[in-house]
């Protein structure tokens, strides 16, 4: 089961990595796609029936034990708050230094609990749950402040898990994160390889695609190896400046527009891997 929901997970990512140049995408044109790498895997959709049970089951276990954890913890921080009170009304240092303690042991819990809700498991950045509780009103895709939508789509990469397997392909994905960190900015990853930057507003357009194109540079004048093989990796971006209740859809088509505008020229000069 477990080698089947990994070829699964391979012929997603060739999937998505199709998608991306297609504007429209209907479920019968996804299932083609889907099906067209499940045959080429050797592998069928009743096989894709029988994982996704498990996957979903794992997925609502692990979110029925973020419920009860989240649960637990209100419970804890509730009870350490009226010790606390009750602490310093009667002024009893040593119960007050306990519940201290005792409350920055709860606190530790609930960041580790924080980290598995907002953060991409592959790479460690951060998920677009992550982007819509901290940045977007709520329930809604409006922004509550100004600042630049940097998005980053890797070039070639297609090419590097078709030459070099989908393990390799995982790696680049997390060495691109860690370089993009580089910023000191939050880094979401948004899609399969491609990831997305939110600057301040005290960082212009202009600048945040200097910091990026720096990083860029860099990495393109790196050699990756792959066994006994090596390549380069590099990326296309596009920035937009986007203000206090600007939406997120337009800004990322606006981005968008700005990064396939940079990919034509940034593979003038990078034609592969």
């Amino acid at each position: 089961m477990q080698e089947n929901e990994e070829i699964l997970k391979i012929i997603s990512n060739e999937t998505l990595n199709d998608l991306n140049d297609i504007s429209i995408v209907t479920p019968t044109i996804y299932k083609s796609i889907f099906s067209k790498y499940a045959i080429e895997h050797g592998t069928t959709l009743e096989d894709e029936d029988k994982v996704t049970d498990t996957i979903l089951d794992s997925k609502i276990s692990l979110f029925q034990n973020m419920q009860s954890q989240t649960s637990n913890n209100a419970i804890s921080l509730s009870e350490h708050t009226n010790r606390a009170i009750t602490a310093i009304k009667e002024k009893d240092e040593s119960k007050l230094n306990t519940v201290l303690k005792e409350t920055q042991e709860l606190r530790h819990e609930i960041e580790k609990l924080k980290e598995a809700v907002y953060k991409d498991e592959l790479t460690h950045a951060f998920n677009r749950k992550w982007l819509h509780d901290n940045y977007l009103n709520t329930d809604t895709e409006i922004f509550k402040t100004s600042g630049t939508l940097a998005i980053i789509d890797l070039n070639f990469f297609k090419e590097v898990n078709d030459t070099f397997g989908h393990v390799i392909g995982d790696k680049v994905l997390i060495f691109i994160a860690n370089q993009l960190k580089q910023t000191k900015e939050s880094v979401i990853r948004y899609g399969g390889d491609e990831f997305i930057i939110i600057f301040s507003d005290k960082i212009s357009q202009e600048k945040a695609f200097d910091k990026l194109n720096k990083i860029r540079e860099n990495i393109i004048h790196k050699k990756l190896k792959a066994g006994d093989s090596s390549f380069r990796v590099s990326f296309s971006i596009g920035t937009y400046a986007f203000t206090k209740e600007d939406s997120l859809p337009n800004t990322i088509e606006s981005a968008d527009k700005n990064m396939y505008a940079d990919k034509i020229e940034i593979k003038k000069t990078v034609t592969g891997i």
